[in-house]
């Protein structure tokens, strides 16, 4: 590969990240939207399936081939944790709090991942990596704190509860998922995860699905079904994979970093759910933690 097509390969594929990022960025208001006109929980039991159709159509496209049966149904079981248990907790929590609150609770994944990891002895953390923990922690200290403050929307501590357990619940999923990801291709461990996740967003969705009149909804909500269906989880996995493809885990993740503030702004001028200072605060603690502990984990150990 020539110097000149790897630097377009690259710059493609950052354009790629960014829209991934927007993406996922948006899709909290979009969420927040939907969830008002269908219940929680039948929204989930609607797009998480139809996402795991088009994600096995997506690499079926690609040519990838079945995997081994073990693997299938380890993933499988995964994806109704990862994708499964945390949707549930996440859309509920979502419902229930300012799009602010849900983003950057969500932002101290990383941390308790990182904190799961040392206890299964999987991860080594140094204290730089400690103190970047730290300041993620701080971080979701100052959301909660400030949940009694700012206009535009409100949260309970039910909700800030939910999507916590929802952030706990991805974080299990994303230490426990770690080895099969050396062996399978990433799109497929998508797809495998999402459809244990479909099991469970349709079984809970059960008693919710059949009282909503779908034949009637509006336009837009059909709009904000499809675009966290379509959008969120299937093109920008797709952008997400084909980052960690060209670029490597670590670059990828940084673009993963803007989330927080572009769905922060993205909410306040389409929900008019402006942040508080509580919430600012946090979103500093919680981005400079990000940084530090990604930057501390590449570090070479001592001796």
């Amino acid at each position: 590969m020539t110097f000149q097509t790897r630097r377009r390969q690259v710059l493609v594929t950052d354009a790629m990240l960014v829209a991934m990022a927007l993406i996922w960025a948006v899709n909290y208001s979009v969420l927040k939207f939907g969830t008002r006109m269908v219940p929680p929980l039948a929204y989930n039991g609607v797009r998480i399936p139809m996402a795991a159709m088009l994600q096995f159509a997506v690499a079926r496209g690609m040519g990838l081939g079945p995997i081994a049966r073990q693997d299938a149904i380890r993933l499988i079981v995964l994806g109704m944790l990862g994708n499964g248990i945390y949707q549930v907790f996440f859309i509920l929590g979502q419902a229930r709090s300012r799009v602010a609150t849900t983003v950057l609770i969500l932002a101290s994944g990383p941390a308790l991942a990182a904190v799961l990891g040392r206890i299964r002895g999987t991860e080594y953390l140094t204290k730089r990596s400690w103190s970047g923990i730290a300041l993620q922690l701080a971080g979701v200290a100052c959301v909660v704190l400030g949940t009694a403050g700012g206009t535009g929307g409100r949260d309970s501590l039910l909700g800030i509860a939910l999507v916590f357990a929802s952030a706990i619940s991805w974080a299990l999923f994303s230490v426990m998922v770690q080895p099969l990801t050396t062996r399978v291709p990433g799109l497929l461990v998508g797809a495998y995860t999402m459809l244990g996740g479909g099991l469970i967003s349709l079984l809970v969705g059960i008693p919710q699905i059949p009282a909503v009149d779908w034949v009637n909804l509006p336009l837009a909500v059909w709009g904000a079904i499809a675009y966290s269906t379509i959008a969120a989880m299937v093109i920008a996995y797709l952008f997400w994979y084909q980052g960690v493809k060209t670029l490597g885990p670590t670059h990828t993740s940084m673009y993963s970093n803007m989330q927080p503030f572009l769905a922060m702004a993205f909410a306040w001028l389409a929900l008019s759910e402006v942040p508080t200072r509580w919430q600012i605060a946090g979103a500093m603690f919680i981005l400079t933690g990000l940084i530090i502990a990604r930057t501390a984990a590449h570090e070479p150990e001592a001796g």
